[in-house]
């Protein structure tokens, strides 16, 4: 089962070499076939400068420049368009995901899940500095979405995670184009019925760069998709027959 990183990248000059390397050792090491594909979002930075010199480091790294305004979502949907592998993650530019974290997802989705979500709030899972005021939406946000869809998954909003290439086919279209896709595609999984396990995952604040999550988006973008999201749960009930685990 072959295994496709897609990175966004805006401006990650500072951190995206870092980040390349320790998933593509983290996934040699365990003799996983892999491939990195980093989607460079109309970067202003020499971003596009060390991803050539990282190309002649790393045998299965690609990279594309988006030709869709800048956007985290915008530069998701390129990358959920054209990556190779019979599953996908998609991994922070700005090294606050961890690569043995994903080496964990990819032996659960082993085991015959069609998506494995990390949670970095429940027993096992670590944070290291995250923001204050970030935690307080994060966790007002979560729960508000535990509520209006009655699951027990608390970290939604995480990015990290990972699915079959069947449920990336299966959620489209989608319609997000700014960090609400976080939100839209495992809703999307849920309700359409695939399968899911919940495991522990650790995350850290960037050191290098400047953060692309605005608050703002917290507000009107979120809250579309998840009533957009809630509207197909009740108007599709009972038309997917998959179970979750």
């Amino acid at each position: 089962m072959k295994l496709s990183v897609i990175i966004p990248a805006h401006n990650e000059a500072q951190n995206i070499e870092g980040t390349v390397l320790s998933f593509s050792n983290e996934l040699e090491n365990n003799k996983i076939e892999y491939e990195i594909l980093v989607v460079n979002d109309n970067s202003t930075d020499n971003t596009e400068e060390v991803l050539k010199r990282l190309k002649l480091k790393v045998k299965d790294l690609n990279y594309i420049n988006s030709i869709s305004p800048n956007g985290y979502g915008f530069a998701v949907s390129e990358g959920l368009g054209k990556f190779n592998g019979d599953c996908v993650s998609i991994v922070m530019a700005d090294m606050s995901d961890n690569p043995a974290d994903l080496v964990r997802y990819y032996r659960e989705m082993q085991e015959g899940y069609d998506c494995v979500f990390g949670s970095r709030f429940i027993e096992g899972s670590r944070l290291i500095e995250y923001p204050i005021y970030k935690l307080i939406l994060n966790r007002l946000g979560n729960i508000l979405i535990m509520f209006l869809f009655v699951i027990r998954y608390n970290d939604v909003t995480n990015a990290f995670k990972l699915y079959k290439k069947e449920v990336i086919d299966g959620v489209k279209p989608l319609l997000s184009r700014y960090f609400d896709m976080t939100v839209e595609i495992p809703l999307k999984a849920i309700i359409r019925g695939y399968n899911y396990c919940v495991i522990p995952n650790s995350w850290r604040n960037r050191k290098k760069g400047i953060s692309k999550f605005k608050i703002k988006e917290l507000g009107g973008r979120y809250l579309f998709v998840i009533l957009y999201c809630l509207l197909e749960k009740w108007l599709s009930r009972g038309s997917y027959k998959k179970n979750k685990k």
